[in-house]
């Protein structure tokens, strides 16, 4: 049944929990033959962004990849539909593990644009979606701060099921700030009924990521050591079946370095470290885990995990069977696997439900906004230097020195960074519309200026230049694999705008950047500069060296997104041939590795 608002209010007020019964009314499943068993499956999403529809607002048509996937929660909704009918409703839950209210034109639009804040304002559209599929709880995912409190708060009440986050606290009473677990009944044939708990755990980047939103009101410990809270606390509870739902992928890895002592990417230690737990619902890292079985340690027991990808491309199935023995319910067999979501059409109830939203999103994106002498594109930017790339990093720059002007600092020289976010951003020749621009930063970061020394930023180029791979001279160079090395994503490699310099792909990482000047003069390594950078990179998202403790200068609370667009407005006409010029270069041994 749905979430009950009231009587979760009043039991967080005694205990910090959340107790949610689900198909205690329904219809039990057929009685088997043999030992006394019990089926049911827990279906999971993960990493929706705000993807109701199988639409790309960026390019303003079907969403399409390389893999051809599909996305959205309109065709999420047709596989949970497939699975429930098959297994009986009453033997499903369903769950997600975070990252729901941003990412899209379509959420960013019911945030900022139209904001669900506003009074009498409207429903989000991925709470109208997941309420209307019937999700039976959610974790919380860091991005789900990116708007403020406020904006989250407003999509919690308008949930018909709790969002979950026992490692998100209060900063003052360290009491969880949102219910820290669900308990979920099903029916049997026989014997009593099945307790499933689910335990949400969110990211502790969230404390950097978004210092500005939660900073002296929210904290953020780690995620072994509040499973290890919970876990035997809903053990006494009875549950039979306990399930984690986390944002927090299963690498052991972590993006913020030693500013935090807890790492990001924990699913896999929470396996390891905590006893008793049955399955863990994976999140945040953006990878398609169909099945992973990690033995913990305390009790040699295999704990299974699946991440079922992002953006509604694929939903989780967990499998269990438990039997009945001694009087209690326990687990014999947990399996998982994902189904694909291109092979679904869309839901036609979801669709409906949110067409008006979804036109009227269209229509804002598609408002034209002002022109361009000639047509640019990101295809390339991750190997080169290319004009869409410098157009981000001259409006940043261009900002930056405009609010500097009369201060202190106006006379340093302002340099900016800026990351290729996506490979097929692009703006055209003739007409540019906001979603064109907007394409160009899919991110809600913000803008700030950092005071940082010449010697600092040839550190911080270094750093990022790991994710090239490293290439000798003469090897055969295939653009497709000269990047990401050890994995490190698009938007951790970072192009400074302002400054001239080589990158030595042949020799090894931390030993690269070579010919670096300002001006057509060699960086003094004891010169000051005014770096123009996200608060994402500058709170110390991608574990940077030297921004996240440099002197903050000035700080803007507007999106970079939104700034690029109002810039493009008062322009009138973007012309390349006013910023864009190819500063830096990839070489092995002097010997440019793209010829002009």
């Amino acid at each position: 049944m749905a979430f009950d608002r009231r009587t979760f209010l009043g039991t967080t007020a005694a205990t910090g929990a959340a107790v949610a019964l689900t198909g205690a009314t329904s219809t039990p499943a057929a009685a088997r033959s043999g030992p006394r068993t019990y089926a049911f499956t827990v279906m999971g999403t993960t990493d929706l962004h705000g993807n109701v529809f199988n639409w790309d607002y960026f390019t303003d048509k079907e969403f399409d990849d390389k893999a051809h996937n599909d996305v959205g929660l309109a065709k999420i909704s047709t596989l949970v539909n497939r699975v429930r009918e098959e297994k009986g409703r009453c033997n499903t839950l369903l769950i997600d593990a975070g990252d729901t209210i941003q990412g899209t034109q379509l959420s960013y639009y019911y945030a900022k644009v139209d904001p669900i804040t506003a009074r009498r304002g409207p429903v989000h559209p991925m709470a109208q979606a997941m309420n209307a599929i019937g999700y039976d709880a959610a974790a919380l995912g860091n991005h789900e701060f990116n708007y403020g409190i406020p904006v989250l708060r407003k999509f919690e009440e308008q949930c018909d099921f709790p969002l979950l986050g026992a490692n998100a606290l209060d900063a003052k009473t360290l009491r969880p700030a949102f219910p820290p677990y669900s308990m979920h009944r099903l029916r049997t044939p026989h014997g009593r009924d099945v307790k499933v708990a689910v335990l949400g755990l969110t990211n502790p980047g969230i404390a950097i990521w978004d210092k500005a939103n939660v900073q002296g009101k929210m904290t953020f410990p780690g995620l072994e050591e509040q499973a290890a809270k919970y876990v035997p606390k809903l053990r006494s509870m009875g549950a039979d079946v306990v399930i984690v739902s986390a944002h927090s992928g299963s690498s052991g890895t972590s993006s913020y370095g030693d500013q935090l002592p807890y790492v990001e990417n924990a699913a896999g230690l929470v396996a390891e470290q905590v006893p008793g737990i049955d399955a863990i619902l994976v999140g945040h890292a953006h990878t398609e885990i169909p099945e992973y079985r990690v033995k913990n340690r305390a009790t040699g027991k295999d704990v299974v995990l699946s991440e079922p990808l992002k953006w509604g491309q694929r939903l989780t199935l967990f499998d269990f069977e438990l039997t009945w023995e001694k009087g209690r319910w326990s687990v014999a067999k947990v399996a998982a696997r994902v189904l694909n979501s291109n092979e679904a059409a869309e839901d036609r109830k979801i669709t409906g439900l949110l067409s008006d939203e979804h036109r009227k999103v269209v229509a804002y994106v598609n408002q034209v906004i002002g022109t361009s002498t000639q047509a640019m594109a990101s295809a390339e930017g991750p190997v080169k230097d290319v004009a869409i790339i410098d157009l981000i990093n001259h409006v940043q720059a261009e900002t930056v020195k405009a609010a500097l002007a009369g201060t202190e600092w106006a006379a340093l020289p302002v340099l900016s960074q800026a990351s290729c976010f996506s490979r097929t951003a692009a703006i055209p020749a003739g007409q540019v519309t906001l979603r064109d621009a907007a394409g160009l930063y899919p991110f809600e970061n913000t803008l700030e200026a950092r005071l940082l020394t010449g010697a600092q930023l040839k550190d911080y180029l270094e750093y990022s230049a790991r994710y090239f791979v490293r290439t000798a001279p003469g090897d055969v160079v295939d653009p497709a694999k000269l990047t990401n090395a050890d994995g490190i994503p698009d938007y951790n490699y970072d192009a400074v705008y302002g400054f001239t310099y080589d990158i030595d792909i042949a020799q090894p990482a931390g030993s690269r950047i070579t010919g670096l000047s300002f001006g057509g003069v060699a960086v003094d390594p004891a010169a000051r500069f005014v770096l123009a950078v996200n608060n994402y990179r500058a709170s110390g998202g991608g574990n940077f060296p030297h921004v996240p403790r440099a002197k903050q200068v000035w700080a803007d609370s507007d999106e970079i997104r939104n700034t690029i667009i109002q810039w493009v407005k008062a322009k009138g006409t973007v012309d390349p041939s006013a910023f864009a010029s190819v500063d830096w270069r990839l070489t092995r041994a002097g010997v440019p590795v793209f010829q002009a």
